[in-house]
C-alpha cells in the first residue's frame, strides 16, 4: 500500500507557528531589517522545528538574485583563513544568505577562475576571494558580479571589487619599527610564501621600515606558514651570532624559529628577540609568550561582508574598487627586548 507523499513545508506553515505573519516571515527569510531579534528568531525557530526550506530557484526568479554568497578557498587549516571562513558563513546566515565554498589547491593552474566559474554556474550575487595567491595570471572576473578579496589581488578592479584586510605592509613596518626601537641594528626576516600576496606586502613593509631607519637588509628566508618551515629558518638564524631580531610572517613559523632557538642555546629575549604575526590563540602561552601582529580575522570577514552585501543590494557605485583596511595591532608580550649591548 502506498503511502501519499508529505507536503513540503510552506511560509504560510511557519507564519502559523510562529504566529506572525507571512509578510514578516519574507522580510526574515531575505534578511530584511525592521524586524526584532525576538521575532526573527522565533520564525527562524518555527522554520527550524518544521523543516522549512526556501525554494531558492524562485527566489531568483522573483528577486533577480540568488540570495547566495560564494566563496573561493585555498582549503586551507591555518588560523586565519579559517578563521575567516568561519565568520564568512556565520555573518552570512545571519542575514539570509545561502553559503558556497569551492576549494582550489594551492599551485593549480587556472585554479581561481575555474572555482569563480564553478560559483556563477551555481548561481550567486557575490564572490568572496578568501586567500588570494599569484597565479601567474591577470584575475579577471564578470564585473556584473561583485566581488570581496581579503587582501591585495593584483589586477583586481571596478565599481563592484571590495578590497579588504589588515595591510601587510603596515603589519610588515610595525613589526620592524617596534625591533629597531628597542636598539636592535637591523632586523632579520623569515617571509611567507612569496605566491602570497599577504607575504609579499610583508616583506614589503619590513624592507620598508629598514630604508627608513636607513639600516642593513639582511638576506630574507622563506618559509610555507609552518612550524617545521620556521623551524629550518630558525636553526639558520640561530647559528649567526649577527642575528639580535626576527620578524617571522606568521606565528605558526615562529614557533618553529623559537624551537630552533632554544635547541641552539640562544635565549629569547635576551639573545635574540621575535616578533610574530596573527595572535593565534597559543601566542600568549608559548614560552616566552609571543610578542605578535593581532588581526582581527572576524572583524576583518564581518567588516567585509558587509561591505559585498552593500555593493550586491545596491548594485555597485563608483568607479573603482573599494580599499577599507582595517589594521592590525602589536601585541607586547615576552620575547621581544633591547639588545644585551643595549641593556
Amino acid at each position: 500500500m502506498s503511502h501519499p507523499k508529505r507536503r513540503q513545508p510552506a511560509s504560510t506553515d511557519v507564519a502559523r507557528l510562529a504566529g506572525v505573519s507571512q509578510k514578516t516571515v519574507s522580510r526574515v527569510m531575505n534578511g530584511e531589517p525592521y524586524v526584532s531579534d525576538e521575532v526573527r528568531e522565533r520564525v527562524l525557530a518555527a522554520a527550524r522545528q518544521l523543516g522549512y526550506r526556501r525554494n531558492t530557484a524562485a527566489r531568483a526568479l522573483n528577486l533577480g538574485r540568488f540570495h547566495r554568497i560564494g566563496v573561493v578557498s585555498l582549503g586551507s587549516s591555518l588560523y586565519g583563513p579559517s578563521s575567516s571562513l568561519i565568520e564568512l558563513e556565520r555573518q552570512a546566515r545571519q542575514i539570509g544568505y545561502a553559503f558556497s565554498v569551492v576549494n582550489t589547491l594551492e599551485g593549480e593552474e587556472g585554479g581561481i577562475m575555474k572555482a569563480v566559474d564553478s560559483l556563477l554556474e551555481q548561481g550567486v550575487d557575490g564572490i568572496v576571494l578568501s586567500e588570494p595567491i599569484d597565479e601567474g595570471q591577470v584575475l579577471r572576473i564578470d564585473p556584473d558580479v561583485p566581488v570581496l578579496s581579503l587582501g591585495e589581488q593584483p589586477g583586481l578592479d571596478g565599481p563592484r571589487v571590495v578590497i579588504t584586510g589588515a595591510s601587510g605592509v603596515g603589519s610588515g613596518r610595525l613589526a620592524t619599527e617596534h625591533l629597531l626601537g628597542l636598539g636592535h641594528a637591523t632586523v632579520w626576516h623569515v617571509a611567507g610564501p612569496s605566491r602570497w600576496f599577504a607575504a609579499r606586502e610583508r616583506t614589503r613593509g619590513w624592507r620598508e621600515a629598514l630604508a627608513a631607519a636607513g639600516v642593513p637588509e639582511p638576506p630574507m628566508l622563506e618559509g610555507d606558514w609552518t612550524p617545521a618551515s620556521g623551524y629550518a629558518a630558525g636553526r639558520i638564524l640561530a647559528a649567526n651570532p649577527e642575528v639580535t631580531a626576527v620578524f617571522v610572517a606568521n606565528d605558526d613559523m615562529a614557533i618553529g624559529v623559537l624551537r630552533a632557538l632554544a635547541e641552539a642555546g640562544r635565549a629569547v629575549p635576551e639573545q635574540v628577540s621575535v616578533v610574530g604575526m596573527d595572535d593565534i590563540p597559543s601566542a600568549a602561552y608559548l614560552s616566552p609568550p609571543l610578542t605578535t601582529l593581532r588581526q582581527d580575522f572576524e572583524a576583518i570577514a564581518a567588516h567585509g561582508l558587509a561591505l559585498l552585501i552593500e555593493r550586491i543590494e545596491s548594485g555597485g557605485a563608483g568607479t573603482a574598487a573599494l580599499h577599507d583596511d582595517l589594521p592590525a595591532h602589536l601585541v607586547v608580550r615576552q620575547s621581544t627586548a633591547p639588545p644585551k649591548e643595549s641593556t
